[in-house]
């Protein structure tokens, strides 16, 4: 598993560049899958309140996603402790809560778990244990928003490979992904694939709403909820 205590202080400069090839950067992505998210909930009439950014990184996700969400208690949580220095750091917003996963215990009061990009770090013979603990985080009623990489994207296999710090992942396709959420007692309520055309095609973003159902998209989302 990839300790990211190593690559905090280059790793939004190194995931650019690895991204580079879509013609985006890290924050363009990040925009899409807050506002996707919003736009899912929305639909369901959900407005959760306590936030938990589960695998939050330096934390420049959870600024955007509790206003996105209008939420009164955010909460990031990681396993890299030099990671959540920087947040607490960086951030620098009182409203905003930065923990490592170490010290976190779940306490079912989350109305929603985000994470993006985590569980392709988790070996496979932990991320049933990493979903129950999501599960438990969990209030009743709460909603997951699973994230990873599609790997039958050429184009996301080809970025991992160009990051050093994704070169020792396992990709979990959205099968599995569904799978274990399940297994862990969450129900799937959608799936959608994201961002299908680079910058050089992005006339054709329009149409990417209409593509959500296919396969293509380089990363998906798994939206649960717990009963």
């Amino acid at each position: 598993m990839t300790d990211f205590d190593l690559h905090v202080a280059e790793y939004r400069r190194t995931l650019d560049r690895g991204l580079s090839i879509s013609g985006e950067d890290g924050d363009y992505f990040s925009r899409g899958r807050v506002t996707w998210l919003a736009r899912r909930l929305s639909r369901h009439a959900a407005r959760p309140r306590r936030l938990l950014d589960l695998g939050c990184g330096d934390g420049r996700t959870l600024p955007a996603l509790r206003d996105a969400l209008d939420a009164s208690d955010a909460l990031g949580v990681d396993a890299s402790a030099a990671s959540i220095e920087k947040a607490r750091r960086d951030i620098g917003d009182p409203r905003l809560r930065f923990e490592t996963l170490e010290d976190f215990r779940p306490s079912a009061d989350r109305d929603l778990v985000y994470c993006s990009g985590v569980l392709h770090h988790v070996p496979p013979s932990e991320r049933s244990a990493f979903l129950r603990t999501v599960h438990d985080a969990l209030a009743s009623g709460g909603w997951l928003a699973l994230w990873e990489n599609n790997p039958w994207n050429p184009g996301a296999r080809w970025v991992m490979h160009r990051l050093p710090f994704d070169r020792d992942a396992v990709m979990l396709d959205v099968i599995e992904a569904k799978r274990r959420a399940r297994r862990a007692g969450l129900y799937v309520v959608h799936v959608d694939f994201q961002f299908v055309f680079p910058r050089l095609l992005a006339p054709l973003r329009r149409l990417e709403p209409w593509l959500t159902d296919w396969p293509i998209g380089a990363q998906y989302q798994v939206l649960c909820r717990k009963a």
